[in-house]
């Protein structure tokens, strides 16, 4: 029993096993890249009463929304920093054409929309960039909605004005 050795601390267990060898770690990413004929990756986002279908092929940066660029479509810069939000993040400004059709809601909603279709796009087409959108929160689709009117309500929540007499 003098062969036994006492572990203290966790940096004496990386003596501990000797002669092994550690599993080799995989590089390659957990999901497949998924593009169609034509060699662009398709999603769906969604936001509000808004529903946009994305295809996203390589490029050099075109955004073209129901048939319009960004600048007209969205007139709105702050829409359009939303809409560039997933390129900036990955580091891709300028690398991919996006062709976006969106129906339903306001321009807020597609915008939203739009930003929801790109980062999922985005990840089929590069699996590897799944990490950074997922982390911020790109990935989620936003569930807040309008909420409907209630009977005896003047809106969802308001109530008619009170009168004592």
């Amino acid at each position: 029993m003098a062969d036994e050795q006492t572990m203290t601390d966790l940096k004496d267990l990386g003596g501990a096993v000797e002669g092994t060898v550690a599993a080799p770690v995989s590089t390659a990413p957990l999901r497949e890249k998924i593009v169609d004929k034509q060699g662009r990756a398709y999603a769906t986002g969604r936001r509000k009463d808004a529903v946009a279908r994305v295809w996203l092929k390589p490029g050099t940066g075109k955004i073209t929304i129901n048939g319009r660029d960004q600048e007209v479509y969205l007139a709105r810069p702050t829409l359009r920093l939303v809409i560039n939000q997933p390129f900036g993040l990955t580091e891709r400004v300028g690398q991919y054409d996006v062709i976006a059709t969106v129906k339903g809601g306001g321009l807020s909603g597609q915008a939203g929309a739009v930003l929801h279709g790109i980062a999922q796009a985005l990840t089929r087409f590069e699996p590897a960039l799944r990490g950074p959108v997922k982390a911020a929160g790109f990935l989620t689709r936003d569930s807040r909605a309008v909420e409907r009117k209630k009977y005896g309500k003047a809106k969802a929540r308001r109530s008619f004005q009170f009168s004592k007499r």
